[in-house]
């Protein structure tokens, strides 16, 4: 606002030393260098005004049915895929034998392969590491079951195994 009154200050005496040129160039014509003066200080005076009230008081737009439909919604956030296949094989997993040996016994394998291996161990050397759970699971000599539709890994089985290892 004090910026602004400088600006206002600074033209009303530009436009002073304008009226008072006009009168020593053009002597008879004092009502018309008059009028023009007051003219053009009303204006700038009118135009402040205006701004100042819209700054006061800015306008409201209503947002209408187009611009809400053209507004995007934040995405949602995206699931891996990875854990979404883990999460599906577990599932599986606990439906049917053959799934828990041909979708989570591999992956528990890998996965405790990779943990032994972190730490210069071997799978086939670490049956007392793993314990009995997670090695009838993940040894190497384990048939795959004649009942293929047989019952599968209970979710309480799949939580101690995990547990063990994320332990490793």
């Amino acid at each position: 606002m004090k910026r602004r009154v400088i600006g206002w200050g600074a033209f009303a005496l530009l436009a002073a030393i304008g009226l008072l040129l006009a009168r020593v160039f053009e002597p008879g014509r004092f009502e018309l260098e008059l009028d023009v003066y007051i003219l053009v200080v009303g204006g700038v005076a009118l135009l402040n005004v205006v701004i100042l009230i819209r700054e006061a008081y800015p306008l409201e737009r209503p947002v209408t049915q187009i611009a809400r439909a053209l507004e995007r919604d934040e995405p949602e956030p995206q699931r891996l895929p990875e854990l979404e296949r883990v999460e599906r094989e577990l599932t599986m997993a606990t439906a049917t034998s053959f799934d828990l040996h041909t979708r989570f016994r591999p992956l528990a394998r890998d996965i405790a392969t990779a943990r032994l291996a972190a730490r210069g161990r071997k799978l086939e050397e670490s049956e007392d590491e793993l314990g009995a759970e997670l090695w009838a699971l993940v040894r190497p000599d384990r048939a795959v079951p004649t009942d293929r539709h047989g019952a599968g890994i209970s979710p309480e089985s799949v939580e101690r195994i995990v547990e063990r290892l994320e332990a490793l």
